[in-house]
């Protein structure tokens, strides 16, 4: 197996990956949408609030807030020693206290700890008129985006076979196949067919279907794979990856004891 890095930025990520079978790389995006613990609000108090959304409005809008995560400080409340009731170990409090006139944005949560804050400070929660007034109390725990999507850290990742363009040397040039392209990736050159970007193709197949002497193959690359995936902030692109790939290494692990129980 090896790794091509074609785009890689703080909270995006786009590389080929080659000589995998489509379980595994289908396992690593299940990983991180759906087991990859993050952090988010869970539960809320609200003392004061006297703006035009209700209290279970705010409280929607609050706990969809991602914050940065630090899986070394918190474990999950299933696994903690205090059996979820709530303490230091898994979960982190917060507060949050402003007066109209102002909008009220997701950085002016107070968190206790300063490693877990909003990974984006410009998340509008609501706006405040004269006088209106917001004053809450809130706890965040690690979950998974199995329990609840607050808690999906990756918010797009899909993959797509990795293309593969052959031009025939019967091609006449007609250009019927250029115009049929809905990414635009096939232009002439010379009066010769050419592709310009293959990794974009989406495989289509409109280009075969519009060249009437088969001089087209589009194909997907059986164990090659294009993989795009975004984070909501509170992982890195690149740590998020990795902690994807670690859970599918612990889970297998866990399932390799179990059936040596078993046997």
């Amino acid at each position: 197996m090896d790794i091509d890095i074609i785009e890689l930025s703080d909270n995006k990520a786009r590389f080929i990956i080659n000589q995998i079978e489509p379980a595994i790389i289908n396992g690593l995006r299940r990983s991180m949408l759906a087991e990859v613990p993050t952090m988010a609000i869970d539960y809320i108090n609200i003392y004061g609030n006297t703006s035009v959304l209700f209290d279970e409005q705010i409280a929607l809008r609050v706990g969809l807030i991602p914050f940065t995560t630090d899986l070394e400080s918190y474990v999950l409340p299933e696994e903690c020693d205090c059996n979820g009731e709530g303490c230091t170990k898994c979960q982190v409090s917060m507060t949050l206290s402003s007066k109209g006139p102002i909008i009220v944005y997701s950085g002016d949560i107070l968190s206790s700890d300063p490693k877990i804050l909003p990974a984006d400070e410009r998340i509008p929660i609501v706006e405040l008129k004269k006088d209106e007034e917001l004053v809450l109390e809130a706890f965040a725990k690690l979950g998974t985006g199995r329990k609840h999507p607050k808690w999906q850290a990756g918010i797009a990742c899909g993959y797509k076979n990795l293309p593969e363009i052959n031009i025939l040397e019967n091609c006449d040039s007609c250009g019927k196949c250029i115009g049929e392209c809905p990414k635009g990736i096939l232009i002439m050159e010379n009066d010769i067919l050419t592709v310009t970007d293959a990794l974009n193709c989406n495989l289509c197949n409109l280009c075969t279907n519009a060249c009437d002497i088969d001089a087209i193959i589009v194909q997907g690359k059986t164990n090659s794979f294009i993989f795009r995936m975004e984070s909501d902030g509170s992982y890195t692109a690149r740590n998020l990856l990795l902690e994807g790939a670690n859970t599918i290494i612990n889970n297998a692990k866990q399932l390799n004891e179990i059936l040596t129980e078993i046997e």
